[in-house]
């Protein structure tokens, strides 16, 4: 899990001039574990989903996917899935997104708006059109 993390948050954290020691990483993979799901691809751990599920809202933490995985519909077919859970179940989805990972175009093309932000992050929520 701790190399997933820095496979694909590292950078986009450095950019954000967010430094985190291997302890750092570690307690957030920690935070509200038992919401994860391992993304399997051709029976490979290529990803983590973890979301948090209230009775009105599913808050995505991270939905990451490796490096060499990323750009085959991997990602946008796991956040269809979790929209599709939101809209039968009739809740809110929202998630954070570092200003520098290029995730936020993902977001947006599947109905994410900027609601708020903070020096670092987007807050984003799916706006049901």
């Amino acid at each position: 899990m701790l190399d997933l993390r820095k496979h694909t948050m590292v950078e986009h954290l450095e950019k954000a001039r967010i430094y985190l020691s291997d302890e750092e990483h570690e307690a957030r993979i920690d935070k509200c574990f038992e919401g994860s799901y391992i993304i399997l691809a051709s029976h490979k751990k290529v990803g983590l989903l973890k979301c948090i599920e209230t009775k009105a809202e599913i808050e995505i933490l991270q939905l990451q996917v490796l490096p060499g995985y990323q750009g085959k519909g991997i990602g946008k077919q796991i956040l269809k899935g979790v929209i599709s859970k939101a809209e039968a179940e009739n809740k809110n989805l929202r998630l954070n997104v570092l200003k520098e990972n290029p995730a936020r175009h993902l977001y947006e093309r599947n109905g994410f708006k900027i609601v708020g932000e903070d020096p670092f992050e987007f807050y984003m929520k799916l706006v049901k059109e």
